[in-house]
């Protein structure tokens, strides 16, 4: 709960305030404080005198006396009758004394809160009324009363357009004559960047003052000077930074000096959005990677591998789709996820206990969508299906009445909802959203966090009797939960549980992606009103105040769908065997293995111990030796299973094959087949023949028995850049745009007349740099000369997927060992893994310089640069973990034994170095 977290931080700083922002109605401003004492000169209750402080706001005034004992006092302009300083000589009976630093205020009405300073509904003092207040401070009475009679102007003007442009134009003469105190610069050797004015954001109120940025720190003067003169943030705390909409505008900007807390160091909305991006310009300097860092994609592969919980990534989510604590009309969105709330017990293994997370909330109740789907055919456009929203303040509040209860009386005037409206019973409120004819709202984190304080009346607040007569207390809890915390505990557990793993992806495809907007969306039943979505109307083009105005309340009121994050399908995740994903405990959860496409195997299967050694330890690489045996770049390295790595075959683009004997340092055999370049080879089963691609467009078959050239495939009309083998089946790429599927059995070679059979053309746009089999021998990636990857199922030789992942030439691609990812590196300098069920990029991370060929486990990389160094690389972290030097050119190939031991890469440098892992 961080905005209330960081609410009771401010009640610590300023416990003997009882005055807040949340005194003042909504979209209304603090302008200025003054020291005063109220005269009270009732009938009947003799004359006072109240020590307090003066609050002068664009719609009210308010008294807060520094006794708590005495209520606070605000008067509505509206509601004013008459505001008046007496002249010398028109003072009459009405005023105290002879002090000319009296006002008076005539008013039909006043409100009075926190007395004793309980938090209660506001108690109203009707009748008229003259309040009078005396300035501590000489000379002052006239400006206040001039600036009382300007915003009581703008108070009784008929539309509230009008009011608003008169307030805000009121608002913006202030700022214009004020500027920001260099005085509270931290040191005074900063050197000042820019400066504008801004409004400090939190729930339901915004505070207007002026925005500095120095070369070390942020800084935010209140024009009011409150909550305190001066907010700072230090710029090398800073670790995160968003671009928020506010109000659907591009506006916001919210700073985090934490890698993982909820609750920002300060959210900014500007006047104009080139200061916010000046802004943010200036403040992402001081983070590394921030672009890269703060996208779907970069949490979205962490996610699949069980690296974070389903808790963290719909954190990550929210964030990334401007949802804010700070932000109610944008508070992050949670699912409903238990459906059961009447049994004893609660069993997590069964699937009629959760509730259908491919469905929005106003879908689950067949009954009730046949009347919404009606209706929804005779609406005329724009048609919605649902009145409400999943998300709003209102439905934020109710949740949160108990902890939060000054934020439900300013957002309903002083107010609480009516007994029976109120969040009473978890069961009851989940019946009323499958019920309710106008209910479908979704969960906030505060059901799968720590603190059950929310469903606590600890503050002992008085909500009122429901008309059954039963007090408004606690909520009230299932049977199966022993208390608040087992609540939440059993919450977390549902959350992270096999069913919500297996099936998250589709409640993410409704709330954040593709099923959000569009003909999707109205397939799904997932339409909500226009005013919801983000482009559903520009409030800039409306010229005329009014309307402006009540469309921007409705949107700020109503709710407001998140930022659309991905526009094809979210992959679904991966689930491991046993794997612990509760983030509040330790303690492991048992789940099945997710199914898998055919030929795919488990990821966990693969990550046997001693590979998960092999691969943890990979960047402690040592070189085992290097030999020089090629007159140009090495291009292709193979190795016969049977010969213990003692003889290694490479090609090169000096156009030779060659046999490297480990055993004697010496090289053995040496072959040209033509006088062009040799761009890559394998050896077939049975390791008697080494295959070799060329430039020259042919493949060359030879003999290690024999020693000679056994067989040669004419196949290409252009250079054959790259080969691959399987179960009888060669595969060939080449930049004459096509990779082709022979049928070629080894056993078969220079024995017949048919030795090699076409059985598929796999034809691209433009050249073919690379392919690569994933281990089932299912899928096959093609990269090209542009870019582009494609995916193709050759059991069908049909393309699955065509995407545009670099902006240049792809170097290398390769399957996780589980075929549910694919990593490709391009010239761009760029990694890109993309989820080969959906096709869609889910992580990009750039690197300083191309990376030419690489091995990877699904988790680590192992790469080979354009400068010659290997690099180690956390994939799912997005981050750099070793590099080593190695070549003196760039590593254009790799070889790497089953086990992970032993790597033996070729360069530019003409080179082979042989690596060893130190344990």
């Amino acid at each position: 709960m961080a905005f209330i977290w960081k609410r009771r931080q401010e009640q610590q700083l300023y416990s003997k305030e009882r005055f807040s922002l949340l005194l003042l109605n909504l979209e209304e401003y603090f302008f200025e404080q003054h020291s005063a004492t109220h005269i009270c000169n009732k009938v009947g209750k003799g004359k006072r005198k109240l020590r307090g402080s003066l609050k002068i706001c664009s719609k009210s005034v308010i008294f807060e006396p520094d006794e708590i004992t005495h209520p606070i006092i605000k008067i509505l302009l509206r509601d004013c009758i008459k505001i008046e300083a007496p002249e010398d000589d028109e003072r009459n009976d009405t005023f105290t004394g002879d002090n000319p630093e009296q006002i008076s205020i005539l008013s039909s009405q006043a409100f009075l809160t926190k007395e004793q300073n309980i938090i209660a509904p506001f108690k109203t003092e009707r009748g008229q009324n003259q309040y009078i207040f005396q300035l501590d401070v000489a000379g002052k009475t006239e400006d206040v009363v001039h600036t009382l009679h300007q915003l009581y102007r703008a108070s009784r003007l008929d539309k509230l357009g009008d009011q608003a442009a008169m307030i805000t134009a009121i608002l913006q003469s202030r700022l214009a004559r004020a500027s920001f105190d260099k005085n509270r610069f931290q040191n005074v050797s900063e050197t000042l960047h820019m400066e504008c004015k801004a409004e400090m954001v939190t729930p339901l109120v915004t505070n207007p003052g002026h925005l500095c940025i120095t070369d070390a720190n942020l800084y935010f003067q209140p024009l009011n000077g409150y909550p305190k003169p001066v907010v700072q943030v230090m710029l090398h705390n800073v670790r995160r930074i968003y671009k928020r909409r506010h109000g659907l505008l591009p506006l916001g900007l919210e700073v985090f000096c934490t890698e993982n807390d909820l609750c920002s160091d300060i959210y900014l909305k500007f006047y104009n959005p080139q200061d916010r991006d000046n802004v943010y310009f200036y403040v992402a300097t001081y983070l590394e990677n921030h672009v890269t860092e703060h996208t779907p994609e970069s949490y979205m592969l962490q996610w699949q591998r069980g690296h974070i919980s389903n808790y963290q990534y719909l954190l990550h989510l929210n964030n990334l789709a401007d949802r804010s604590c700070n932000d109610l009309s944008q508070y992050p969105v949670f699912p409903w996820i238990i459906a059961d709330y009447s049994s004893s017990e609660l069993d997590l293994t069964k699937p009629e206990t959760f509730r259908d997370l491919s469905k929005p909330v106003g879908a689950l109740n067949k009954e009730r969508l046949e009347r919404l789907l009606a209706r929804y055919q005779e609406m005329p456009e724009p048609k919605f299906m649902y009145g409400s929203h999943y998300s709003s303040p209102g439905y934020v509040l109710f949740y949160l009445v108990r902890v939060a209860p000054e934020y439900m009386l300013c957002l309903q005037n002083g107010k609480f909802d009516h007994p029976d409206r109120m969040f009473n019973s978890i069961a009851e409120t989940w019946k009323n959203c499958l019920d309710g004819a106008t209910d479908f709202k979704e969960l906030i984190p505060e059901f799968y966090e720590n603190d059950s304080s929310f469903l606590l009346n600890n503050l002992k607040l008085n909500l009122g009797k429901t008309q059954a007569g039963k007090i408004v207390d606690n909520v009230e809890l299932p049977p199966w939960a022993s208390g608040a915390d087992d609540f939440l505990q059993k919450s977390q557990d549902a959350l992270e549980s096999q069913y919500v793993s297996e099936h998250l992806h589709e409640w993410i495809d409704l709330v954040f992606g593709y099923k959000q907007k569009g003909r999707e969306a109205v397939e799904a039943q997932n339409v909500f009103h226009p005013l919801t979505y983000e482009g559903g109307v520009d409030l800039n083009r409306i010229m005329d105040p009014n309307d402006r105005v009540a469309l921007l309340t409705q949107i700020l009121e109503f709710g407001q769908t998140p930022k659309q994050l991905f526009t094809i399908p979210h992959p679904r995740r991966i689930i491991p065997k046993i794997k612990s994903l509760s983030r509040a405990s330790s303690r492991s959860l048992s789940v099945a293995e997710s199914p898998v496409s055919p030929g795919e195997e488990s990821f966990e299967d693969l990550t046997e111990e001693s590979l998960t050694l092999a691969w943890n330890n990979m960047a402690r690489l040592k070189l085992d030796g290097q030999h020089r045996i090629h007159k140009g770049a090495i291009t292709g390295i193979a190795v016969p299973s049977s010969s213990n790595q003692s003889s290694i075959f490479t090609t090169s683009q000096d156009s030779t094959l060659k046999m490297f004997s480990t055993e004697s340092k010496m090289l053995q055999r040496s072959m040209s087949f033509s006088n062009m370049a040799l761009s890559s080879c394998l050896i077939l089963p049975g390791d008697s023949t080494v295959v070799c691609s060329s430039w020259d467009n042919n493949i060359y078959f030879y003999s290690i028995a024999f020693g000679r050239q056994q067989d040669t495939l004419i196949g290409h009309d252009d250079a054959v850049s790259k080969i691959c083998w399987h179960n009888d089946r060669l595969y060939s790429a080449s930049w004459d745009s096509t990779v082709k599927v022979w049928r070629c059995i080894p056993a078969e070679l220079l024995g017949t007349k048919k030795r090699f059979e076409l059985l598929a053309e796999l034809e691209h746009d433009v050249s073919v740099n690379t392919i690569n089999l994933n281990d089932a021998y299912t899928l096959l990636a093609s990269g090209t000369k542009e870019g582009i990857i494609s995916i193709w199922d050759v059991t069908t030789a049909t393309v699955m997927h065509q995407l545009e992942c670099h902006s240049g030439t792809v170097s290398d691609a390769a399957f996780s060992p589980d075929s549910r990812h694919l990593l490709s590196i391009g010239e761009d300098g760029y990694f890109k893994v993309t989820d080969v069920q959906t096709g869609m990029l889910i992580s990009s991370m750039a690197s300083e310089q191309p990376q030419r060929c690489f091995k990877w486990d699904g988790n680590t990389v192992l790469s080979g640069s354009q400068s010659g160094e290997l690099f180690v690389w956390d994939i799912v972290g997005g981050k750099l973990v070793q590099r080593i030097s190695g070549h003196t050119g760039a590593v254009t190939c790799m070889w790497m034994n089953d086990q992970c031991s032993t790597i033996i890469t070729g360069g530019e440098d003409r080179q082979i170095i042989f690596w060893k892992q130190q344990y």
